[in-house]
């Protein structure tokens, strides 16, 4: 059974903790990382992104330019730092560009 929190709690600590009982947090962090693919690259690279999927702690970027994706297999590690201080703690390790 859930612990019942008093009715000094904020509203942030509420949802942390039904996120963290539910255990919710992987879903949360697939959106967040979502869209700071979205906020952080851009249009340019959005209109050749298919797909972005977190599974674990590896991005999958489905591209639909080789060119595109040849490009930014240069920069894998600026993108994960970009995205994890994007979201404030560490969510991707790794970038896989399709």
């Amino acid at each position: 059974m859930a612990k019942r929190l008093n009715n000094q709690s904020t509203v942030g600590d509420v949802l942390k903790q039904i996120i963290q009982v539910n255990k919710l947090q992987p879903g949360m962090d697939q959106i967040d990382v979502k869209d700071a693919w979205k906020n952080l690259m851009g249009n340019g690279v959005n209109y050749y992104t298919k797909n972005v999927v977190l599974k674990g702690s590896t991005l999958y970027v489905e591209l639909s330019s080789a060119v595109l994706r040849e490009e930014l297999t240069h920069g894998k590690t600026k993108i994960v730092t970009m995205i994890n201080e994007e979201l404030k703690r560490e969510v991707v390790k790794d970038v896989v560009l399709r």
